[in-house]
């Protein structure tokens, strides 16, 4: 049975159990239901791209996972990144508790905003220490490492300009490669 539509602030972690496995993205940010169509190519190409970069580079205490995946930080958040990176001890038996090492984000029409404001602002305020976006129509990367409870920009790439990555691991990432 569906819980939907309920126009609030008031979901929990523990509602999404009786969502619909319909295809679409559910989120809940700070208890706010947010729902996002599935994925295009291109941006599950990217996704598989940057995911086969990660794992090579990755060290072995540490796990790159892909979407959909649930991150749980508290009670009324679940979001799902694109790419997340956690350590391997911390990693829990149906979703991910523990603070991410690096969230990784691929932009699409239809979750540009919230990728880059709503998650974002997230991410930052848990103390996420790396985040990424990607938007593959660009082709773009950025990279923000959290410094002093804020992201700073900490690389950026175009095109075919590669550029190396120190956090959480080291690795070169070139943005026409993704896509």
């Amino acid at each position: 049975m569906t819980v939907m539509p309920r126009q609030s602030y008031d979901w929990t972690v523990d509602d999404l159990e009786s969502l619909p496995d319909d295809g679409l993205q559910y989120e809940l940010l700070d208890g706010l239901l947010l729902v996002s169509p599935a994925p295009i190519p291109v941006h599950q190409r990217a996704v598989r791209n940057l995911l086969l970069l990660l794992h090579s580079a990755c060290p072995s205490h540490l796990e790159v996972f892909f979407a959909p995946l649930d991150w749980q930080p508290d009670d009324r958040t679940s979001l799902q990144p694109d790419l997340l990176v956690v350590a391997k001890d911390r990693i829990g038996p149906k979703r991910i508790n523990a603070n991410l090492a690096l969230a990784v984000e691929v932009l699409s029409p239809s979750t540009r905003r919230k990728d880059m404001v709503l998650k974002r602002s997230k991410y930052e305020d848990v103390g996420v220490p790396s985040y990424w976006i990607v938007d593959p129509d660009a082709p773009s990367f950025v990279a923000y490492d959290l410094v002093d409870g804020a992201y700073v920009e900490v690389a950026r790439a175009d095109g075919d300009e590669g550029v190396d990555v120190a956090s959480p691991f080291a690795v070169r990432v070139v943005p026409s490669g993704l896509i």
